[in-house]
């Protein structure tokens, strides 16, 4: 019984804090929000649905990068995107919920995104200045 309780703790105490993601081209990843960041994060087939509350992310190298989001959560979201392997700025578009896909394109190729900083947004679907 001790050393069951001593297991639980340590697995409690070694929990990730919740933290950006790195999507590598060609993958896909469902995750929550916590704290701003995506958390419980997963891979997913392309194909996959979000689950309810869960936000899915695809990385593809066409044209540039682009990348798709599915937010399957009635919060929309404005997020910071990083694109890596490049050293262009990546502006990114207000992501709407309730299961609305997204759409971000970059002409640059990047070897993977970072996403984080998650908030949300009353502004769904709006793009910054020159997006």
């Amino acid at each position: 019984m001790f050393r069951a309780a001593f297991l639980a703790l340590a697995a409690i105490s070694t929990a990730a804090p919740a933290a950006p993601l790195t999507i590598k081209m060609g993958e896909s990843w469902a995750f929550a929000i916590e704290n701003a960041q995506p958390a419980h994060a997963h891979r997913v087939a392309s194909n996959a649905k979000p689950a309810r509350g869960e936000i899915k992310a695809t990385l593809r190298a066409v044209a540039g990068t682009t990348m798709t989001l599915t937010n399957n959560s009635a919060t929309a979201f404005t997020y910071r995107a990083e694109l890596v392997g490049t050293s262009a700025k990546a502006r990114t578009c207000a992501l709407p919920a309730n299961n609305q896909p997204s759409l971000e394109y970059w002409p640059q190729k990047a070897t993977a995104v970072i996403l984080g900083d998650f908030k949300p947004t009353k502004d769904a679907g709006n793009c910054p200045p020159g997006k």
